[in-house]
């Protein structure tokens, strides 16, 4: 039975993560007012903000601190818990680490190691005898009713032609699609390192020590944009 909550105060929040080894967290994010209409502004850090962020230190369980939802008191000021989380020695898994890595680095953080990108790591796992995963195959909605027989929350359902940020964060609805990405990123990484562990321990060494740590700086470039050498 999931277990998720609405923080209520950013030491409900201290208090959930406590000195968890392995956390995971995920943002939810809105488009910036003058690109309200644009389609794509949401996964875009210079036309969008983080609108709340989940996390999930143990299966089944999560909460949800909203930072910018409309039309309400309960909004916090995480960025100073943000700064010490990205900065902790606690593992940190997001599914799609580069998305994460990005926001934050808008908000002028830079996460630190060590970290885990789920996504990542779905795409070393086996889809059959022959045939890894690839990225098509491994979206969080994609490979969780596939690997962990769990049917997630739709956005479109949730958000029903709204922005997140227009959602009331007091709704369960709301509260459970935002810490049902971080819980089942962490049912992720336990689940597929088991696998790892089992058949191929390699992959994991890979995991946590190239792609993503290396998840990190795609997100900085994506923020940053790269030079291209024409010549």
């Amino acid at each position: 039975m999931e277990k998720y909550i609405l923080a209520r105060s950013v030491d409900d929040v201290r208090a959930y993560i406590k000195d968890a080894k392995v956390v995971s967290f995920d943002f939810e994010t809105a488009p910036d007012e003058k690109y309200r209409n644009d389609n794509m502004a949401a996964i875009d850090a210079h036309k969008s903000h983080i609108v709340g962020v989940s996390f999930s230190a143990e299966e089944g369980t999560g909460i949800y601190a909203p930072i910018a939802h409309k039309n309400t008191n309960l909004n916090l000021d995480m960025h100073d818990l943000l700064k010490e989380f990205s900065e902790s020695t606690a593992v940190k898994i997001a599914h799609n680490l580069a998305f994460e890595a990005m926001f934050l680095y808008a908000n002028n953080i830079l996460i630190q190691l060590p970290v885990y990108d789920t996504i990542l790591a779905a795409m070393m796992t086996l889809k059959s005898k022959t045939e890894f995963r690839d990225l098509s195959d491994s979206g969080l909605k994609t490979i969780v009713p596939q690997l962990l027989h769990i049917e997630l929350p739709k956005f479109s359902e949730v958000t029903d032609g709204r922005h997140f940020d227009e959602l009331n964060p007091e709704d369960y609805e709301t509260i459970r699609y935002a810490c049902a990405d971080s819980d089942y990123a962490l049912q992720l990484y336990n689940l597929i390192n088991t696998w790892f562990d089992k058949y191929l321990p390699r992959h994991r060494w890979i995991i946590e020590n190239i792609e993503s740590p290396t998840a990190i700086f795609v997100g900085l470039m994506k923020y940053n944009g790269v030079s291209i050498d024409k010549a």
